[in-house]
């Protein structure tokens, strides 16, 4: 910017009330702050622009970065196995049916013994010598 001292604006008020003369000296002053003015809201409209660009550019870095990590995925694997099932696969294949099924058959075998001559056995698989 311009460096201007008192003692410059002061000569520079001097040639202006001399080269153009006190009665339109006010008239002056008033249309030189108004081009300030326009001068200045440029420059804050062209900081302005720039700034906006600026943040633009940070928001599409953050964008890209997020999308980054949303393809890249580290844990996906870690997501993978929470979403299995710690059931094994040969427990899997068999339908809910099946296994009600299979599981009334072995209360009706135990509760009828196939061969109702035979002593009953013990817990252990031992059976008792007959009397």
């Amino acid at each position: 910017m311009l460096d201007l001292s008192w003692s410059h604006i002061l000569i520079v008020l001097i040639v202006a009330l001399v080269v153009v003369g006190p009665k339109d000296l006010p008239r002056l002053m008033r249309i030189a702050g108004q081009w300030m003015g326009k001068a200045r809201r440029m420059a804050d409209e062209f900081r302005k622009s720039f700034d906006d660009m600026a943040r633009q550019s940070e928001l599409d870095e953050l964008r890209q970065e997020i999308e980054n990590l949303r393809s890249e995925r580290p844990l996906a694997d870690v997501e993978r196995d929470l979403q299995q099932s710690i059931l094994p696969d040969d427990m899997k294949s068999r339908p809910a049916v099946a296994l009600e099924t299979e599981t009334a058959q072995r209360e009706v075998r135990i509760a009828a013994p196939e061969d109702a001559h035979d002593a009953p056995v013990a817990a252990d698989g031992y059976k008792p010598s007959a009397p």
